[in-house]
């Protein structure tokens, strides 16, 4: 059982960190969605999902690093409040009744899986359209380190699209720069963790599976961003991460199984007709 455990983890966490690399997002809330669905408590989904991102996202940011991907003002910028965001975040999530934080943490993630469909199959952000310069985009950076620790995930689904709305860096950059900073976040989430409920029953079989995935396929997407169709990927990533999220909470305010399936399916064939209209409407590679 062991074994399989950290055997399903490891091919999670290969998945998620590859779509993580090249979307700049995905790991923290594919990760934490399965958790959550599996029965794990909010506190130890979202501690499990930063301790392995701790690791992953160290290897993600060097392969990037090296790749070219980063800027360095812009990741100091975001990162550092962060950081603050994803401490502050962390111990209000362990001090708050489990129940709620479960079906909180759900509806975090099921927000966040529309905002990454509209991001990749729409091109809609929740930002208005604006150029900010370095110094000013900060309060990206405190808003997603607080999202990213209640909702075990949140980091790039805030930042990256919120960048390439509101800087004139080409995507791979912003990507590259995400990835690298949210080390950051992932170490400040897990301390505060630690402060918090240093008891919280951190899932370690699933952390060991997810790290060996995630670090195998890092470099990989890290010298693949600049190359890959993302916006299918994007969308598709975002349909899972719906449909994850609604069987939880449909668990949790104990909604029949036949209906939450019925809205799984519907939700399942929505995912499949937009990422067939975006495969139509992005232009054949020359």
């Amino acid at each position: 059982m062991d074994f399989l455990t950290v055997t399903l983890f490891a091919l999670v966490g290969a998945a998620a960190q590859f779509v993580d690399g090249l979307l700049g997002m995905g790991f923290g809330i594919t990760s934490a969605s399965l958790l959550t669905v599996l029965g794990y408590s909010a506190v130890a989904a979202s501690a499990g999902t930063h301790a392995a991102k701790v690791v992953t996202t160290l290897v993600s940011g060097v392969s990037h690093w090296r790749e070219g991907n980063v800027d360095w003002r812009v990741l100091i910028t975001v990162g550092v409040p962060g950081a603050v965001g994803a401490f502050i975040g962390a111990v209000v999530l362990t001090n708050i009744a489990l129940d709620g934080a479960r079906i909180w943490m759900a509806a975090i993630l099921f927000l966040l899986g529309l905002t990454i469909i509209a991001r990749f199959g729409y091109s809609k952000s929740l930002f208005p359209a604006m150029k900010l310069r370095t110094r000013n985009l900060w309060p990206i950076g405190l808003f997603g380190g607080f999202v990213d620790a209640t909702g075990g995930g949140g980091w790039g689904p805030v930042a990256t699209p919120s960048l390439m709305t509101v800087t004139r860096h080409k995507p791979h950059r912003i990507v590259g720069t995400v990835s690298a900073s949210e080390f950051l976040v992932a170490a400040s989430a897990s301390i505060g963790f630690l402060f918090g409920a240093g008891e919280a029953g951190v899932p370690w079989l699933a952390v060991l599976g997810l790290v060996i995935g995630g670090v195998i396929t890092a470099p990989i997407a890290a010298r693949l961003a600049k190359k890959a169709p993302t916006a299918p990927l994007g969308v598709a990533v975002g349909g899972m991460v719906l449909m994850a999220n609604t069987a939880v909470i449909a668990s949790v305010l104990e909604i029949p199984g036949a209906i939450s399936a019925a809205i799984v399916v519907v939700e399942l064939l929505i995912t499949i007709a937009i990422v067939i209209q975006v495969v139509k409407r992005t232009p054949a590679p020359t």
